[in-house]
């Protein structure tokens, strides 16, 4: 007897996707409770290959997911905790319409609740597989810590963000983690290092004005990410403070209040203190720091790659400490959070007028503050002890990884460009100059100036050295009189032959005609639009350097323009006379005029 003929779509492609329809009814839940599931168990839709043989001969476009994960989601218990809360809900909508009062009350003391500590360790195994994932998590839960109490979200996971955010913040500060920062018009982007791995948070600003309206952005649904980010980041704060040997929560020292104080008004104080990023927290056991040192291994390939590594490292070292000994006063009108946690995180310290927060720790009168960090054009007393800058000195002087000059960040100077320190060129890309010399700085070369002041230095060294060639020497005249040459013996001086430039470059060109060639067919199509793309991208970067030559020229012209006139009217201004001068002095000026 034959093999028995399947019949059409119940093999292949048919039978591994299901529609979001057919997966309710299957899990017996409605559409609010099976979004909120498979947010929490990182279930999302897929698209299949051949979007007709899915669904089954039907074209019309529809939400599939994975057999496969609908047979894994219906084994979670939580689906039991959304069916008891439902029946909850029932309890008390028919308790409240029949003024039941007690039954009410019995029913809030017996509410079900709903705990994801179980999600977190199946979704993350290790703790490597929650920092890769740590991105979204931050930044969902920094745009929840600033939203105003009146938007449709729970007040109290509000506090729960700010509250995870703020010991994330101390825990960076504490382990010197800070790696690069920019400024852009979404927010503050922080690459902070934690156990080897790279983190890029994005903190949005604090505005004063309302966010989008509830009808612009679902609230509800980006509560469910936010109810699994703070229970993941709560297990992540846990293991990070104890890491570096820091008691959680966070406690600061000298001050003591119980976790189940009743007293409002002095646990929000003590949040306040610890909102500040003022202070140090307290460890468990003080330990000894040991310097870790690279390990070298005698190998001749791994060399440059060792060196780079050094570099590296002691970058790191350079920046860990880059604010050392240095006293900031942050001016009111400063973003306050985002400077203290730069400063902090680079062994700064920092304070502030104690009216805008509490915290504070020296006022603006102290004669040891060495910067002031000021944003606005003017300011009525100035103290001759101290620098007043911008706030962006501070975040070029990380990306830099050394202290600039404060020259050009004074009161009202115009900024230079605050360079992106996460942008990787490609081939044929434009690189402006500042951008240059913070890719020089990362490579360990020197800056430009520098570099100039070394020419100029070994340009008069070999300026004095050929002075000193040329001066007649007696002793070599006398030596070639004396020596004579034998005929028929000559040494005649060797020439220098010069390699032929451009046959090598059209012999260059020809060998890579020949590599074209040597191309697959079905690989052609993909080689083109990649030079054609190069070529696009190396047409950009011409048009951007002739502009950034265009925008110099006009500055210097425009520079020019301004000192000739300073001068012009600095010559023909009209200049008090002095107090001393006589009558018969300014009678005389008056004849010579």
């Amino acid at each position: 007897m034959g093999a028995r003929m399947k019949k059409k779509y119940e093999a292949g492609e048919a039978t591994k996707y299901i529609t979001r329809a057919q997966a309710l009814k299957k899990l017996q839940l409605n559409l609010k409770d099976f979004r909120r599931l498979c947010i929490l168990k990182g279930v999302y839709p897929r698209e299949p290959n051949n979007r007709k043989k899915a669904q089954k001969g039907k074209l019309d476009k529809k939400t599939l997911y994975y057999v496969k994960d609908i047979r894994f989601l219906s084994h979670e218990p939580l689906i039991w905790k959304f069916r008891d809360f439902k029946i909850f809900m029932r309890k008390m909508k028919t308790a409240m319409e029949k003024g039941d009062k007690e039954t009410v009350a019995r029913l809030k003391d017996n509410k079900p609740s709903m705990k994801l500590d179980h999600l977190v360790k199946e979704r993350y195994p290790t703790f490597l597989d929650a920092l890769n994932d740590l991105d979204d998590c931050l930044t969902l839960c920094f745009f929840y810590s600033t939203l105003p109490r009146d938007t449709k979200v729970p007040a109290n996971l509000i506090s729960l963000c700010r509250r995870l955010t703020v010991e994330f913040l101390h825990y960076v500060i504490a382990a010197k983690a800070l790696r690069k920062v920019f400024i852009s018009v979404k927010g503050i982007y922080y690459q902070v290092e934690i156990k080897g791995q790279p983190v890029t948070i994005l903190i949005n600003h604090l505005r004063g004005f309302k966010p989008t309206t509830a009808s612009d952005v679902d609230y509800r649904i980006m509560t469910n990410f936010v109810d699994f980010y703070t229970s993941m980041l709560g297990f992540i704060n846990f293991r990070l403070y104890h890491s570096i040997n820091l008691q959680y929560p966070p406690k600061l020292p000298g001050i003591n209040i119980n976790e189940n104080a009743t007293d409002e008004d002095a646990v929000e104080e003590y949040n306040e203190l610890v909102a500040a990023l003022n202070t140090s927290l307290v460890a468990n056991v003080p330990e000894a720091e040991e310097e870790l040192q690279i390990d070298e291994f005698p190998s001749a390939e791994g060399e440059d790659k060792l060196d780079e590594a050094k570099r590296e490292a002691e970058a790191i070292e350079r920046l860990k400490t880059l604010f050392k000994g240095l006293k900031f006063f942050i001016s009111r009108e400063v973003p306050r959070e985002s400077v203290v946690f730069v400063i902090r995180a680079c062994d700064g310290e920092a304070s502030w007028d104690s009216s805008i927060f509490a915290g504070a720790t020296y006022d603006e009168t102290d004669e040891s503050i060495t910067h002031q960090i000021i944003d606005r054009p003017s300011v009525e007393k100035q103290y001759l002890s101290r620098y007043y800058i911008q706030p962006q000195w501070l975040f070029d002087c990380i990306n830099f990884r050394r202290l600039l000059p404060v020259e050009d960040y004074f009161i009202g100077a115009n900024l230079p460009p605050h360079i992106s320190p996460f942008v990787t060129e490609r081939l044929g890309d434009y690189i402006p100059p500042e951008r240059q010399v913070l890719l020089a700085l990362e490579r360990g070369e020197t800056l430009p100036a520098e570099e100039e002041e070394e020419e100029e230095e070994e340009s008069e060294d070999d300026s004095s050295e050929e002075e000193e060639d040329s001066k007649p020497k007696k002793n070599d005249t006398t030596k070639s009189q004396v020596v004579k040459e034998k005929k028929g013996m000559k040494v005649m001086r060797g020439r220098v032959e010069m390699p032929d430039i451009k046959g090598m470059d059209e012999e260059e060109k020809e060998h890579y005609k020949f590599r074209e060639l040597m191309i697959r067919n079905k690989d052609k199509r993909l080689y083109r639009s990649m030079m054609k793309n190069r070529k696009s991208r190396e047409r950009e970067a011409k048009r951007l350097e002739n502009k950034r030559k265009f925008h110099e020229k006009e500055e210097k012209t425009l520079k020019k323009s301004t000192s000739t006139g300073k001068e012009l009217t600095a010559k023909w201004s009209i200049q008090p006379l002095s107090s001393t001068t006589s009558d018969t002095q300014i009678k005389k000026i008056k004849k010579d005029v």
